[in-house]
């Protein structure tokens, strides 16, 4: 159910695999995403079953309306659960009692913290995202609360790699032109783009020096759902909160 949890001087980070839930076929089993076509009552129930195996409270986890851009949005003192966020791909707050979530199934999980400060983020970094800068963007934002880029740990979760994520060339070297890192090919010899190489350049570019990735490419693992090799499927999620 969870993939990884690392706990990291009072802050935690988690990645779901696809296993432990109750969602039927094509979604099976532990399908977190709300608008991919699967039973609401069934994602609720998986969402439940999460966060429990990680000691959260369900009802704290903040979950985002994902557009494939690069706003954020902080998560202060008004927000109540049941509270409707605007579209966003970036989520930071200097509360502590509550988890930021991010849903993805090829796209880079990035989760946020700086728990000296007490400010946590989490985004969601495709191409077009990573492209318009959400991860720089949520790393601004966590300065806003007091955060130092050089005392965040980053840590990215599993996600479609650069052997695997072909493109027209055209579109690589547009990528390319705006994060050269994540300029690659695919292992059958054709234009590829490494979104988490970029999403890393950026980070290391903000003052960021810990972040580290998971290794795990979802087109090529069974256990991770993977919306390049299945379309019709369900969602993975990262997770990161602060000790109370």
């Amino acid at each position: 159910m969870i993939g990884q949890h690392d706990q990291t001087s009072g802050a935690h980070f988690a990645f779901t695999d696809r296993w432990g839930g109750v969602s039927a076929v094509p979604y099976e089993e532990l399908n977190l995403g709300g608008a991919v076509g699967d039973d609401p009552e069934a994602v609720r129930t998986n969402r439940s079953l999460a966060a429990g195996a990680l000691g959260l409270d369900p009802a704290q986890v903040v979950w985002m309306n994902q557009v494939h851009g690069a706003d954020v949005a902080v998560i202060g003192p008004d927000w109540a659960p049941g509270t409707e966020l605007p579209p966003v791909d970036a989520l930071v707050t200097d509360r502590r009692d509550v988890a930021l979530a991010v849903l993805t199934a090829d796209c880079v999980p990035v989760l946020l913290a700086d728990p000296e400060a007490g400010v946590v983020g989490a985004a969601h970094a495709g191409r077009p995202g990573m492209v318009a800068g959400v991860v720089p963007a949520a790393v601004a934002a966590m300065v806003k609360l007091g955060a130092d880029p050089a005392r965040i740990t980053a840590r990215t979760g599993p996600a479609v790699c650069g052997r695997c994520y072909e493109v027209p060339e055209r579109m690589r070297d547009e990528v390319a032109a705006v994060q050269p890192e994540a300029r690659a090919e695919t292992s059958w010899g054709t234009p590829a783009v490494d979104v988490a190489a970029g999403v890393h350049a950026q980070l290391a570019a903000m003052g960021v020096r810990d972040h580290r990735t998971s290794g795990v490419c979802t087109l090529e693992s069974g256990d991770h759902y993977s919306y390049r090799r299945d379309r019709t499927t369900g969602r993975l999620a990262g997770y990161v909160w602060l000790d109370r």
